[in-house]
């Protein structure tokens, strides 16, 4: 099985900062359940489980998400990944948190990747208001750090702007207001890699364009951020570079203006 390793400082570029991801020849591999109704009756499953002690289950399929993709990227990058559903986005940028193992190939980082920071940390049952701790406490944050900065990430959130909706439980809140809350916690912190899956495509203009201002803002303080978007406006605002994954495989690595119209092309012959 493929590890992640940190990268040593000696890694340098003279044009752009220190590597802070290396991907080289990433394979991810995972496997579904692919028996609809077939896997139900008691008999049947019984001898799944029988034979998928020598191998994989006759009820499962193996799903090559991501194919021999590398890349480099340096402090300071802001990097669009763009393709069609399924082409392996999502997959890859799980990969670089260390959320999904490589089957082939090594992924190096430096320092802690944050996929938005705290996905996994948030608990529906609980506040906006408990989340905001919560979710502060799981990227390092001390207690007094989440207290100082806990009236921004609210208001930079909007959710409280119509209703007192921080003191609700955030399975209130609808799939935008969560993913609001989300980035505005992540936002909150310094990354040394920030991937950033969809975050952008939520809210109203204004909040995409104060997203934006702090990517920036997250770039010019040495961190990397990965942005995985279907709204091609966002990539090219927020993006000077893009990855082009299509069916799991890097199709085009490059100028994010470059790269778009080469997808678009591909996508109105589709």
């Amino acid at each position: 099985m493929a590890e992640t390793s940190t990268l040593s400082a000696r890694d340098t570029s003279t044009s752009l900062g220190a590597p802070t991801v290396i991907a080289d020849d990433v394979h991810v591999i995972y496997q579904v359940n692919g028996t609809g109704s077939r896997g139900r009756g008691g008999a049947t499953a019984a001898l799944h489980r029988l034979v998928s002690r020598k191998g994989q289950s006759p009820g499962m399929r193996e799903v090559h998400a991501v194919k021999g993709v590398s890349f480099v990227a340096h402090r300071g990058e802001a990097i669009g990944l763009i393709g069609s559903n399924g082409s392996g986005k999502s997959t890859l940028l799980k990969a670089v948190a260390g959320l999904l193992p490589a089957a082939r190939g090594r992924i190096y980082t430096q320092g802690q990747p944050s996929l938005l920071g705290v996905n996994a940390a948030l608990m529906n049952d609980l506040t906006g208001e408990r989340n905001v701790t919560l979710g502060g406490l799981a990227m390092g944050m001390t207690r007094e750090q989440v207290r100082e900065r806990y009236d921004d990430i609210v208001d930079f959130s909007g959710i409280n702007e119509k209703d007192d909706f921080i003191s609700l439980p955030m399975r209130t809140y609808s799939s935008g207001m969560s993913a609001r809350l989300r980035f505005s916690i992540a936002a909150a912190k310094n990354h040394d890699v920030l991937l950033i899956d969809e975050a952008l495509a939520t809210g109203d203009a204004r909040f995409q364009r104060r997203s934006q201002e702090r990517i920036n803002e997250l770039r010019k303080e040495a961190g990397t951020v990965f942005l995985v978007s279907h709204s091609n406006a966002s990539i090219r605002e927020t993006c000077e570079r893009s990855l082009w994954l299509e069916s799991g495989t890097l199709r085009m690595d490059g100028p994010t203006a470059e790269v778009l119209a080469a997808y678009e092309r591909f996508t109105k012959k589709k």
